[in-house]
């Protein structure tokens, strides 16, 4: 069997997750990465996206808005914005999240940060297939 990281998902509302994985891969910022056993210690912060993870049990999604992962040798943490188990994404669900992102957008400073997170969620929305 594969050497484990311990994996915990975490959002302001609840813990969605905590477990052993052999594999997770996270959307971030600067681009997308895995981390696995033994990886080099890490903080990244995160782009709207699929984070997805591999443990004994198969691989399980999760649509996240942002937010930061802390990667270690044994362990991966993420600290989402908003996290939600992709079985439990709806398209109206899906909508409200773009719709807010746009709102964000027509008022944030930063212009091209704030449609690049609108495209981040166009595009994770249709690799999701919602």
């Amino acid at each position: 069997m594969a050497s484990t990281v311990q994996f915990d998902l975490v959002s302001p509302e609840r813990r969605l997750a905590s477990y052993p994985a052999t594999e997770v891969q996270i959307p971030g910022a600067m681009g997308d990465l895995t981390a696995m056993a033994g990886h080099v210690t890490t903080i990244t912060s995160l782009r709207p996206g699929l984070l997805k993870v591999v443990s004994a049990t198969g691989m399980k999604a999760y649509v996240v808005t942002g937010g930061f992962a802390e990667i270690s040798a044994s362990s991966v943490s993420v600290l989402a914005e908003q996290a939600v188990p992709l079985e439990e994404m709806t398209a109206a669900r899906m909508d409200a999240l773009v719709a807010d992102a746009c709102e964000a957008a027509a008022v944030n400073p930063d212009k091209a940060a704030a449609d690049q997170a609108v495209s981040d969620l166009y595009a994770m929305r249709s690799q999701a297939g919602i």
